[in-house]
């Protein structure tokens, strides 16, 4: 069940400390406030809300992207914003203390 779970929310199993190695972008979309409770290091934070509106500072759509927020929810969210807009590879990280013990 638990498998069925990750799968809806696109946490399939991913060797997310070997995308870290080639280069793959960290985006933190919890609040500001949040993120400055605490984030894993070299992440970028743009809050899901607000997404949409700062893709460019994303820029290349074909570099690996892990998405991750508190609980793996926004950050699944987010994945969805970056594909609809062209992102190729878009991971799911879940929530950034889980993701950051991956790495």
């Amino acid at each position: 069940m638990f498998d069925s779970i990750k799968n809806l929310f696109g946490m399939e199993s991913t060797d997310f400390a070997a995308l870290v190695k080639e280069g793959a972008i960290i985006l933190d979309v919890r609040s500001k406030g949040e993120y400055a409770g605490g984030h894993v290091k070299g992440s970028i934070n743009i809050p899901v809300d607000q997404l949409s509106a700062n893709l460019s500072r994303i820029k290349d759509k074909n570099k690996p992207v892990i998405t991750c927020c508190a609980s793996g929810m926004r950050s699944s969210s987010a994945q969805t914003i970056l594909k609809k807009a062209g992102y190729t590879k878009v991971y799911n990280g879940g929530g950034w203390m889980s993701l950051n013990n991956k790495i």
